[in-house]
């Protein structure tokens, strides 16, 4: 396998001049006139919030719907990022704010939209808050602080806490883009989306064909986390080093284990991703070390998302706590109860497309992967041994508020 080098720190829409108006001007010039409509659906632009879903038919939706209610729609700029792997969302905020400041305006402007918010971690407001202060930008954009929790970037969740709420998923029916904040037909786009869609409406007819990654490995024994933009359609194996690696999580904890030479010649693209059971989802790549156990970070993972879950159906008031508590005892060496092995699988087969929202499906998935990509580590914990050789963890897990 060959290895990749050194990465950088970022480039391509991370690549600015600076974080101030002044030289976001002068980089990109003002924002034309122009409708975003026309130009996502020429361009494909998908959102770049984990779903992958067409910018385009958002926005026609959000459109129809306050046409229908003859209510002004609300537009939200999603900035959560409750992905503890992930840090694309906060790099963008921090290094190029105003592309995404021109696209909330774009989309906000073109809709007719009276209300604008841009939802992100507390620590990033100050500055943000600042940055807007510099900008006269016709619909006024109100800041809001979301809670560090994985679900929080979920838009039901999201539209619930800009109301004052609690930030817990609900049903589907009626969908946000119908009655999201104040009841009123609500737009959420991840603020990647927003920035492309900023280029795009300048000409960058290159901006809807690239993707911000989240890098997680570690290279001679040093871990690297950084974000960078490449095209869709780049192979794993040229975004990260591998010659260290036995499997890379594509997609974040809510993607999926593949081995590591499989994974070196997957594109980041969905038809490349899928017959791997891979989305690109959160945009997050993370090599595992080899000398890590990789039942032991899976488990301390779905520990953590069993926590984050919103405890508000069964899937994830038992189900995923079931799942982890089990999955905990696998990935310790040793004998395990009999038949627990059959359980997890059984569980995780159970619970697809019965939770309020997709974040039991996510979990399962991500466990699933693990006890194929991790069959042979399986093997050893039940002989009592285990390949982890470094006790420090990999993956990042927060403590959970809950």
């Amino acid at each position: 396998m060959t290895a990749m080098t050194a990465p950088s720190r970022t480039r391509g829409l991370l690549d600015g001049p600076g974080p101030s108006f002044g030289e976001h001007l002068a980089a990109h010039g003002p924002l034309p006139v122009v409708d975003p409509h026309t130009l996502v659906e020429e361009a494909g632009l998908l959102g770049r919030g984990g779903a992958g879903f067409p910018t385009a038919a958002k926005l026609r939706s959000v459109a129809t719907a306050a046409a229908a209610s003859r209510r002004a729609p609300v537009v939200v700029a999603n900035g959560s990022e409750g992905e503890p792997a992930a840090a694309k969302d906060a790099t963008l905020l921090v290094l190029a704010p105003h592309l995404v400041f021109d696209g909330l305006a774009l989309v906000a402007g073109s809709l007719g939209a009276t209300t604008a918010y841009l939802a992100a971690d507390p620590a990033l407001l100050p500055a943000l808050s600042a940055h807007l202060a510099d900008r006269r930008d016709p619909v006024g954009v109100r800041l809001h602080p979301v809670a560090q929790a994985f679900l929080s970037g979920e838009e039901s969740a999201l539209c619930a806490a800009l109301d004052g709420r609690p930030a817990l998923p609900r049903t589907k029916f009626p969908p946000v883009r119908e009655r999201g904040v104040d009841g009123r037909p609500t737009l959420v786009l991840n603020v990647e989306t927003l920035a492309r869609l900023a280029l795009i409406a300048r000409g960058d007819d290159l901006a809807a064909a690239s993707m911000l990654v989240t890098r997680r490995m570690e290279i001679g024994g040093t871990p690297w986390v950084d974000v960078v933009d490449v095209p869709l359609g780049t192979r794993v194996g040229d975004v990260l080093r591998l010659d260290e690696a036995q499997a890379v999580l594509i997609g974040g904890y809510a993607g999926t284990w593949v081995e590591a030479g499989r994974a070196a010649h997957l594109r980041l693209d969905r038809e490349s991703l899928a017959p791997a059971g891979a989305a690109l989802g959160a945009g997050v790549l993370a090599a595992l070390p080899s000398d890590r156990c990789g039942l032991a970070e899976t488990a301390r993972v779905v520990g953590y998302l069993a926590g984050e879950s919103a405890g508000q159906c069964g899937p994830c008031l038992n189900g995923l706590p079931r799942i982890a508590a089990a999955l905990d005892l696998l990935a310790r060496p040793g004998p395990a109860p009999s038949g627990l092995l059959r359980d997890v699988q059984r569980w995780s087969g159970l619970l697809p497309g019965r939770g309020a929202c997709s974040h039991p499906d996510a979990t399962v998935r991500l466990v699933a992967s693990s006890l194929r990509v991790f069959s042979d580590e399986l093997a050893r914990h039940r002989a009592g041994r285990c390949h982890g050789r470094y006790g420090h963890p990999f993956l990042p897990v927060p403590r959970s508020p809950r």
